[in-house]
């Protein structure tokens, strides 16, 4: 899974900066030459809508979706499993709740044909179908992480969910950032 979340993030960390790039250019060229590229600000919405919401996936698999894990891990752990448990049902109603209003939005754009209103004219069908693809992903890990943990609580593994399906503490993150430059070479505190 590390493999893809860094695939994904390098090829969407490069479509950013392309995109940065030709927002630089096209400014200057209308500032100065009082020309347009035409259309760099719709491809900029289309590669946000489908970079955000493979980044939701990407985050839900790496447990980094903010949650406050300074009060969290000061609970009792049957008030922490219990936020668990209940944070993850909540995030995939959220998650089929945006994916359901995208498939209305791409529903919408086939039937009536749907282009958008720039030079470029583009079928909103066809940019609205990856950003649906890619909130049906999200949507898809955060149900199959609820089956999980509620797997997990009905053979009353509260330490395993605590573990996976709980916010990643400060603690945590400095040991997978030390194994991190460790793994590419650098000097890591000596024990």
């Amino acid at each position: 899974m590390k493999r893809l979340e860094k695939a994904a993030a390098m090829v969407f960390g490069f479509a950013f900066l392309a995109l940065a790039g030709a927002v630089a250019v096209e400014t200057f060229l209308r500032k100065v030459f009082n020309r347009s590229l035409q259309g760099v600000d719709e491809l900029g919405g289309y590669i946000l809508a489908v970079g955000a919401a493979l980044a939701f996936a990407v985050a839900f698999t790496s447990q980094a979706h903010i949650r406050i894990d300074v009060v969290h891990e000061r609970l009792p752990r049957p008030l922490r499993v219990l936020m668990n448990v209940l944070a993850l049902p909540a995030l995939a109603a959220c998650a089929l709740s945006a994916v359901t209003m995208a498939w209305f939005a791409l529903q919408d754009s086939i039937q009536f044909n749907s282009t958008a209103q720039t030079p470029w004219a583009t079928p909103l069908r066809l940019p609205q179908s990856f950003w649906v693809a890619a909130l049906a992903l999200f949507a898809l890990l955060a149900a199959i992480g609820t089956l999980r943990v509620l797997g997990l609580l009905a053979t009353g593994e509260l330490e395993e969910i605590d573990r996976r399906h709980g916010p990643r503490g400060a603690k945590d993150e400095l040991e997978e950032e030390l194994a991190d430059l460790k793994a590419r070479g650098g000097a890591g505190p000596s024990a």
